[in-house]
């Protein structure tokens, strides 16, 4: 009984992964179809489904971000705040840190801007430029100085 669950988490892994990264694929192509964005909401949310079965809670909160950010892409901002608040809720709840405490803040600012409130994008953009000192690796805190800079 115990190798099957284990095989089974093993398999919403792997889907989780492939899925996250399908979504990535879809985002970055700047031709999407209104059906490719269907299938890019339908895949964020599968993802982070999986995620829920095999993940731990820093794979929940990048889960999470991910939904955010693909709402921010459609220009969604009600769904987009929804999962950037649940994101950082996951942090700080289970005391994530580092590069992914520095993304929550960045998802919410991002939310914040398409919902047009420039006080609250100001208020967790320099959340995450604060967060942002702690990161440990060099090579992420480019990652996120170069996605607070989008902004």
């Amino acid at each position: 009984m115990v190798q099957q669950v284990l095989m089974e988490k093993d398999e919403h892994k792997k889907m989780a992964i492939s899925l996250f990264n399908k979504v990535w694929d879809l985002m970055e192509n700047p031709d999407r179809t209104e059906d490719e964005n269907l299938e890019m909401i339908h895949m964020v949310h599968t993802s982070r489904y999986h995620w829920g079965i095999a993940g731990q809670p820093v794979n929940l909160s990048r889960g999470e971000w991910q939904i955010s950010r693909v709402y921010t892409v459609l220009n969604r901002a009600e769904p987009a705040l929804f999962h950037a608040k649940r994101n950082l809720e996951i942090c700080l709840s289970n005391k994530i840190g580092d590069f992914d405490l520095a993304f929550a803040y960045e998802a919410l600012a991002r939310a914040y801007q398409i919902a047009g409130d420039e006080e609250n994008v100001q208020k967790y953009k320099k959340l995450a430029y604060e967060s942002a000192e702690d990161i440990a690796k060099k090579e992420d805190k480019k990652v996120v100085l170069n996605d607070l800079a989008s902004i």
